[in-house]
């Protein structure tokens, strides 16, 4: 499945911002992706900012047109990116993993975030931007996040930003045809398989307090179906539960 070029920013509040007006302004083919190695206003989940160290890490969104997707169905957006992420930082590395929903973690560190915002055109998803921030090169971290790594970390070597990109959209891009083809069976069984976390009983948190599950399920929809210590099966919606680092 072909793409466009990206379009390269030396720096932009945020990517997924800038791909949105662009959009609005004019047409943009499905695959167009931005990437910038610094951004002022980087957005993650729950409000939170995204530390990056300019010029060292690979920041970028992309958009795609998902018509022939429910909203209810909308978690299959969130399962490509993270295989795409997924497939090629393994490539580099063992120990990656993806957290629920869409963290991609190596070993209990975080390594990359992603954001998808959805436009709705009736029940069916008229447009989709996910954008992501990779740790690439960056060798300290500063802010008060919990568990940042970057690859450079990890394996001791840098990497070309373009390059990484662009294994990252050509995996966006095969995965993305398969969701088309309906071959959502294939998605499901490869996130599961990747799950951080995914055998035996670990920590979680909900609104009532601090709790032992494992994981049982992952919805179509991305409810993650939990089993606790005593049996009981809890199924929880995003930002209703997290790990305990």
């Amino acid at each position: 499945m072909k793409y466009p070029e990206p379009i390269v920013l030396a720096e932009t509040t945020s990517t997924n911002s800038y791909l949105s007006d662009l959009c609005n302004a004019q047409t943009c083919p499905e695959l167009t992706s931005v990437y910038s190695s610094f951004q002022s206003a980087g957005r993650g989940q729950r409000g939170n900012s995204w530390e990056s160290e300019a010029g060292k890490n690979l920041l970028f969104s992309f958009v795609l047109y998902p018509d022939f997707l429910e909203a209810h169905r909308q978690f299959y957006l969130s399962q490509v990116t993270a295989l795409a992420l997924y497939d090629v930082l393994s490539s580099y590395t063992e120990g990656i993993s993806i957290k629920w929903p869409n963290d991609i973690y190596w070993k209990d560190k975080k390594i990359c975030g992603t954001l998808i915002e959805n436009d709705l055109t009736g029940i069916h998803i008229s447009r989709s931007i996910s954008g992501t921030g990779v740790n690439l090169n960056q060798e300290r971290f500063y802010s008060d996040a919990p568990n940042p790594v970057s690859l450079c970390q990890i394996t001791g070597n840098r990497y070309d930003v373009r390059e990484i990109l662009e294994q990252i959209m050509d995996k966006v891009a095969d995965y993305y045809q398969r969701l088309k083809e309906g071959q959502t069976d294939m998605l499901e069984t490869r996130y599961k398989e990747a799950l951080y976390r995914k055998g035996g009983l670990h920590p979680f948190q909900d609104k009532d307090g601090q709790f032992q599950a494992r994981i049982v399920d992952i919805e179509p929809s991305g409810r993650l179906i939990l089993e606790d210590a005593q049996g009981n099966i809890r199924g929880y919606l995003f930002k209703e539960v997290e790990y305990i680092l």
